[in-house]
C-alpha cells in the first residue's frame, strides 16, 4: 500500500514537474525581436576628446516597434550614458527637470551644446521644455533640455513606462556623428 501511494506522489511530480517546465518551453517571441532591456546603457568613446564635438541638433523619429530619439554632433561622439532615473537632473545646478512620462532617461552626453573655443552656442532650442514634439507618440511623452557645463550636456527623456531601450553612435552626415536611443513600444 505505501509502495503504491509512493508510486503515485513520484507520478504525480513527474507530471507537476513536466507542467512547470512546459509553458517556459513555450514562452512567446520577444516583441518585434527587441531584447535590450532597461539597464544604464553607453555608448561611444569612453574618453572625453578636447575640443569635444558640439550638439547641433536634436530630433525624433516614430518606427513601428519604438520611438527614436537622436542628437546631432558636429564631429565624432565623445559618448553618451543613458539610464533610468527617479528624477533628471540638470547639468550643473542639480535642479530636478520636470518631465512628463510614468518613467525618465537620463541622457548624459560628453559634448556641450557650444563651440569649446569660442563659447558660442550649436544648439540654441526655441523651447528648452519640448526640444521636440512628440505629442500623441506611442512611447515618449517628453523631450527637454537638461543644460550643458563644462562639456557635459543633460537631456531628459520622459516615456510612457521604464520600457526597453538601446543606445549606439552612428557616423556621419559629413564628419559628424549621431547619438541615437530607441526606447522600445512595450
Amino acid at each position: 500500500m505505501m509502495k503504491k501511494l509512493l508510486a503515485g506522489l513520484a507520478m504525480f511530480a513527474v507530471a507537476a514537474g513536466v507542467a512547470v517546465v512546459l509553458p517556459s518551453a513555450a514562452q512567446a517571441a520577444p516583441y518585434c525581436e527587441i531584447t535590450w532591456g532597461s539597464l544604464a546603457k553607453e555608448a561611444g568613446s569612453s574618453v572625453p576628446t578636447y575640443p569635444p564635438s558640439a550638439v547641433t541638433n536634436v530630433r525624433a523619429g516614430r518606427h513601428s516597434c519604438y520611438d527614436r530619439l537622436v542628437v546631432d554632433l558636429d564631429g565624432s561622439s565623445a559618448g553618451g550614458a543613458v539610464r533610468y532615473v527617479d528624477a533628471v537632473t540638470t547639468e550643473g545646478r542639480g535642479d530636478v527637470l520636470p518631465l512628463r512620462g510614468g518613467a525618465f532617461l537620463q541622457i548624459g552626453l560628453r559634448n556641450p551644446t557650444y563651440d569649446a573655443y569660442t563659447g558660442a552656442s550649436t544648439f540654441t532650442p526655441a523651447n528648452p521644455n519640448e526640444l521636440v514634439n512628440v505629442t500623441g507618440w506611442r512611447t515618449f511623452r517628453q523631450v527637454a533640455d537638461g543644460g550643458s557645463f563644462e562639456g557635459y550636456t543633460t537631456i531628459g527623456l520622459g516615456v510612457r513606462a521604464r520600457l526597453p531601450f538601446r543606445v549606439f553612435v552612428l557616423a556621419g552626415p559629413g564628419s559628424g556623428s549621431r547619438l541615437v536611443i530607441d526606447v522600445a513600444h512595450r
